[in-house]
């Protein structure tokens, strides 16, 4: 009762804000010091804009996301766990500060909190009771300039391109962090970030999120803008290096680099967005070569009534030619989306074939639905499937089917204001001739009811 009434207070406040700044995926993305100028009084000018010098040239911000969902399963994980009927409910809070001090210093400040109530089983990406989720300072080395450049050091959510290879991970209740050094060079019509972090693992304590020597990413990411005929092109290498790491053709330690481009843009009524990644390197002795090749292509019909918009996905990724042999060719998606196939998250990004059609209505301003039928193979029978998270979830030894299943999904988006959300996703998954082969083999159902307050 005190968490509601909170976000109504919250919600109440909220009502007449002003001058507002549309809110991001990457909240340090948002910049609020065009309030100087803003003279409305009220609760969330003083929240996002307070000055604290004369001139208003320093100032701090703060904001927070509050999320609740409500899951509803049957046969998760397609009857493995011994529950086949259950329901849980994840909370997740996140609150930041961010504080500028003119235009060349800047540090970014957030908590994260991830509560799961009721689920039978729970990794650290479902429940993490309190840490600190990102700590950083910017430095702005030429502001108000054609070219810029931002050092910034310290622990800070990463998201690039489509977020094939690097997410924030939306999705489950917890995202993602990486403690390290960027810098951004941008110009009039592109941006490069280098890096080099360590990737930060989530762990179930208060404040136990600490320095991860065991696991690294480095690289560099560019996205070109107004490019003759292509529109917009992203160029990236991305390095990773773990200490140990499992497929299905064993265990040890690995060594990756991954080199990719991709084209996006919007021509007409047509939206798309293609995209090809090699990856080599070393894992546990044997040589990397692995791939992915994907292509989003949509068609907008917004002279029909609530303007349906048709979809099509399809991803070919690599997966493991021969188990035993001194090469491994199954795909590492890295840090991908969480929800990778929708909030249900039941396959991730490797050893895959995927054919997904969808079809998107706006019946108002405000709401919209998307239907979609996913269906999915197995690249290669020599290997297994595997998790949202790159875990294995079935060995594929033994097993020559390569249908895995059909996903039917639909997914309702309701905006009350540009602050409170809710969300609706039915997913229903049936099993191929691989999972029943591989496992209980149940078929699935999933619901998932979304709350969210962004502020």
């Amino acid at each position: 009762m005190k968490r509601l009434l909170l976000l109504l207070f919250v919600l109440g406040a909220l009502q007449t804000y002003g001058q507002y700044v549309p809110i991001k995926m990457l909240r340090y993305d948002e910049n609020y010091a065009a309030l100087r100028s803003d003279s409305t009084e009220n609760f969330y000018h003083e929240l996002k804009f307070t000055p604290l010098s004369k001139d208003g040239r320093t100032y701090i911000s703060f904001g927070g996301d509050v999320r609740f969902q409500y899951y509803h399963v049957i046969n998760d994980e397609w009857g493995e766990q011994p529950d086949k009927n259950y329901a849980y409910v994840f909370s997740r809070y996140l609150g930041h500060a961010d504080f500028h001090a003119g235009q060349h210093f800047r540090a970014f400040l957030e908590l994260q909190s991830g509560m799961a109530n009721a689920k039978a089983s729970t990794s650290p990406a479902d429940e993490n009771p309190l840490d600190l989720h990102q700590a950083f300072f910017d430095l702005n080395l030429f502001s108000k300039k054609k070219n810029n450049l931002v050092l910034r050091v310290g622990r800070q959510e990463l998201l690039y391109g489509s977020q094939r290879l690097i997410s924030v991970r939306e999705g489950p209740n917890n995202r993602h962090a990486f403690d390290g050094v960027k810098a951004m060079f941008s110009g009039v019509n592109y941006k490069t970030d280098l890096l080099y972090t360590h990737y930060v693992a989530s762990k179930k304590g208060v404040f136990d999120d600490g320095y991860n020597k065991n696991i690294k990413l480095w690289g560099a990411y560019m996205v070109m803008n107004q490019v003759p005929l292509l529109r917009n092109v992203d160029l990236y290498y991305f390095g990773f290096d773990k200490k140990s790491n499992t497929y299905d053709d064993g265990t040890g330690k690995e060594l990756r680099h991954s080199v990719g481009t991709r084209i996006w843009g919007k021509s007409g009524h047509w939206r798309y967005d293609l995209e090809g990644i090699y990856q080599f390197g070393d894992f546990a002795k044997k040589k990397i070569t692995a791939w992915t090749a994907s292509a989003h292509v949509d068609y907008m019909l917004d002279h029909l009534k609530f303007q349906p918009e048709l979809g099509l996905k399809t991803e070919l990724i690599s997966g493991d030619r021969n188990l035993g042999d001194n090469k491994l060719n199954t795909l590492n998606p890295l840090f991908p989306r969480g929800g990778y196939f929708g909030l249900a998250a039941l396959i991730g990004p490797a050893n895959l074939v995927d054919v997904h059609p969808s079809v998107n209505f706006s019946f108002t301003e405000k709401f919209s639905l998307d239907v979609d039928y996913d269906v999915f193979w197995r690249y290669s029978s020599n290997d297994g499937v595997y998790g949202p998270n790159a875990a294995l979830i079935y060995s594929g030894e033994g097993i020559s089917d390569q249908f895995i299943g059909q996903q039917y999904s639909m997914a309702a988006d309701y905006v009350t204001n540009p602050f409170l959300r809710f969300g609706c996703e039915l997913t229903y998954f049936k099993t191929g001739d691989f999972l029943k082969q591989a496992g209980p083999g149940k078929n699935l159902l999933f619901l998932c009811l979304t709350a969210e307050l962004k502020f």
